[in-house]
Order: C-alpha cells, then structure tokens, then sequence
C-alpha cells in the first residue's frame, strides 16, 4: 500500500514476490509444522527450527527484494512517465542531485519531471549515457524538476480516451472513465514488467490505471 501502490505492484512485476512469501510463511511454514509435529518426536525441536529458518529467510530475501524494487519516481520525461525504482538510480546521480532529489524517500513514489534538452550538444549526452550505461534520463535525479513546471506539455502530450479502445476493450475503458469523470486526458507509463495509462485533469494527476496505452 505503500511502496507499491496498486496497481503499481503489478507494473513494476512484484506481485510473484509478495505470492511467494505468502505461500512460505502463511501456508508452507504452518503446514510443515502441523505434519512434523509429533508429541514423542526426537527431531521436533530441531525440524521446527529448520522450519522458522526456512520461513526467516523467505521473509528477510522477500522484504529486501520488495525494498529495492520499489517505485521512488514517477517521471515525466518528453512525452510519456516513466516507473523509475530505487534499484535503477545509480548513486552518483544521487549524489550530483539537489534537494530533494538528492535522497531516496521510503514513502509512496513521487511525481517528477525530467529537464528538457536546451541543445544538440544535451541531447547527445543524454543519449551517450544512456546507451553506455543503459541508465536513461529519468533514471538520474539530477536532471529532475518539479512537475508542475512542465505541465504545459504534460496537457499537450495527452492523448483522448478513444484512443485507448485501440488497446482495451470498450467494457474495461468505460469503466475507469466513469469512475474518474474529472479525468480529460492520458499519457503513457512505462514501467518495468507492463506499461499503464496516467489520467489527468488539468494540471493533475487523476489516477494510475490499469489500462494498455499501446
């Protein structure tokens, strides 16, 4: 609910970590035990011990794998958001970033833009680290902004709800669309495991759904 904001556990593809530790330490573990758990048992103490370890140990790689998957930056970056997780930020740019971009918050992803290119000479850049490193613009904090800077081209780069019956049924369309009726317009987010569609209003953010945006 925190790190991963539904339905951004489905975009980033955390959901088969928060299935396996469920299946560990809710259903294996107290299972396991229910069948070894015999009164007279030599071992009991010992196959129980093996068990909280087994159940620690899915516990402790499932929170850490959870920890650094989780979105820290939504950002807006030409014409579309991009998911950006805390493992995709290399710590240089962190620590080139000025405030408040300079840390890794632990709350709930936030919004961002990414500065446009001002020259050829920019744009090159950009694209020579990101080809080299493979760590793309909105990826380095310290090329963010606010995004209420850049909202004028949010507004622009968005796309009318009928596009989206291109890529999702007419059923799962007009369902969201009337359920945010403030909702004028979409841009795309790309993330990780499966790309959605961000609704805004004028000048804010409606929503993160669970549509196709292509």
């Amino acid at each position: 609910m925190v790190w991963h904001p539904v339905p951004l556990a489905k975009a980033v593809g955390v959901s088969h970590i928060f299935i396996m530790m469920l299946g560990i330490d809710v259903i294996l573990g107290p299972l396991l035990t229910f069948i070894i758990a015999k009164k007279d048992k030599k071992s009991l103490e010992f196959d129980l011990a093996v068990i909280v370890v087994l159940q620690l140990a899915a516990f402790i790689y499932g929170i850490y794998n959870i920890a650094i998957s989780r979105p820290v930056y939504i950002a807006f970056d030409t014409f579309r958001f991009e998911v950006v997780q805390a493992n995709n930020i290399p710590v240089e740019s962190i620590e080139q970033a000025s405030d408040p971009y300079n840390t890794l918050g632990w709350g709930k992803p936030k919004f961002v833009a990414v500065r446009p290119i001002d020259n050829i000479e920019q744009k090159n850049d950009r694209l020579f680290v990101e080809l080299e490193t493979d760590v793309a613009p909105s990826m380095q904090p310290n090329l963010y902004e606010p995004m209420a800077d850049q909202w004028e081209t949010i507004n622009r780069e968005g796309s009318d709800f009928n596009s989206l019956y291109k890529t999702n049924s007419k059923v799962s369309v007009d369902a969201i669309t009337s359920k945010y009726p403030s909702a004028k317009a979409w841009p795309p987010l790309k993330a990780y495991e499966q790309d959605m569609v961000v609704l805004i209003d004028d000048n804010n953010i409606v929503d993160i759904v669970d549509l196709r945006p292509w």
